[in-house]
């Protein structure tokens, strides 16, 4: 029987008031450290630690590669850096982004559970998609305790609503009133058993993150190839899958979930939509001042193919014009909740 030791929190869009809460609303003794994964661009510094710093009694800092965890100190993951746990020590890394972010929260919870086992609580909070479910899985395969906040509590309840979808989550409450079970469950002991094979499979994806070496450290034994290619660099993808969760992980390490793949997709398709109409726009503007030129000369013959193909181009643009204003065709509904 262990004591729940650690504690890990993933947040992505209006989590960091909920992140506030939380950490304001932790006891000065309390016996436990807190790492926390909020979603934050990569080209700026994070300020979350000073936020965090200033709404509670807790110490909180920016996690440093190779430091220690300590009990009654919050760590909180830095721009552009995954944040995990091995052993009892922190590691930050610029390993292959998951669910297209880094920091991702599934990195985190993964190698916490995998680190730590039963000595861990996992606490999804507010955000758009799912990162946050496979990890949350992950730690209570290895034995540990699942938190969700309330969806009705959460700015934007995607992550909470997969998490609950996908996982046997422990307990669902609104943020404000976790801090006074976090304080009863780190003073419980929790005897639950971990899984072994899942965990085997678990430390070749945490070594992913850790080296970016997804060949040399067994990728492909993670799952059969799927159809479906990496949309950051085109590289082949395996699919996983725990329990009714469904991931791909390509041979070079970025990973997605069903939700951010086809969310990544999308954007690709609207990428390459938006070049075809450049490009044809730019072949109207050619032909244009090719008629122009030829008119110059006085080569009416050419001037008047030149008009003809630019008028046949402008006629066949609002097609591909329509396809990029198209709604249905990205879901956009779908993708305006779930989408980063």
């Amino acid at each position: 029987m262990v004591n729940v030791n650690t504690v890990v929190v993933g947040a992505s869009a209006g989590g960091v008031e909920a992140l506030r809460v939380l950490i304001a609303g932790l006891p000065a003794d309390f016996p436990a450290a807190v790492l926390v994964v909020l979603h934050i661009p990569a080209h700026t510094p994070s300020q979350l630690h000073s936020i965090l710093g200033r709404a509670g009694s807790l110490p909180v800092t920016s996690a440093e590669d190779g430091e220690a965890i300590v009990a009654g100190h919050v760590y909180v993951a830095p721009a552009d850096r995954h944040l995990l746990v091995e052993d009892d020590h922190l590691r930050l890394t610029r390993g292959p982004k998951e669910n297209r972010v880094r920091p991702a929260i599934d990195v985190l919870f993964r190698s916490a559970a995998y680190s730590l086992g039963p000595r861990v609580v996992g606490i999804v909070l507010s955000g758009m998609l799912d990162d946050g479910t496979a990890g949350l899985w992950a730690i209570k395969d290895q034995g540990g305790i699942a938190l969700v906040q309330s969806p009705e509590d959460a700015l934007h309840p995607s992550m909470p609503e997969s998490a609950l979808l996908h996982v046997a989550v422990d307990h669902t409450l609104p943020v404000a009133a976790m801090p006074a079970l976090l304080t009863k469950i780190v003073h419980d002991t929790t005897g639950a058993i971990p899984h072994a094979e899942s965990a085997e499979k678990r430390g070749i994806e945490i070594r992913i993150a850790l080296k970016g070496n997804g060949l040399q450290e067994g990728i492909m034994q993670l799952g059969p190839i799927s159809a479906n290619t990496c949309p950051e660099c085109h590289g082949v993808l395996v699919r996983m899958q725990e329990g009714s969760i469904v991931r791909y992980r390509c041979h070079t390490g970025h990973a997605y979930s069903l939700q951010t793949l086809l969310a990544d997709v999308n954007e690709k398709i609207d990428t390459t939509l938006w070049n075809a109409l450049r490009v044809i726009e730019e072949r109207i503007l050619l032909l244009r001042e090719m008629e122009q030129t030829a008119l110059a000369m006085q080569d009416n013959v050419t001037a008047q193919q030149c008009a003809e193909q630019a008028h046949a181009t402008e006629q066949q643009v609002q097609r591909v014009r329509e396809l990029v204003l198209n709604d249905a065709l990205f879901g956009r509904t779908f993708v305006a909740r779930e989408g980063l």
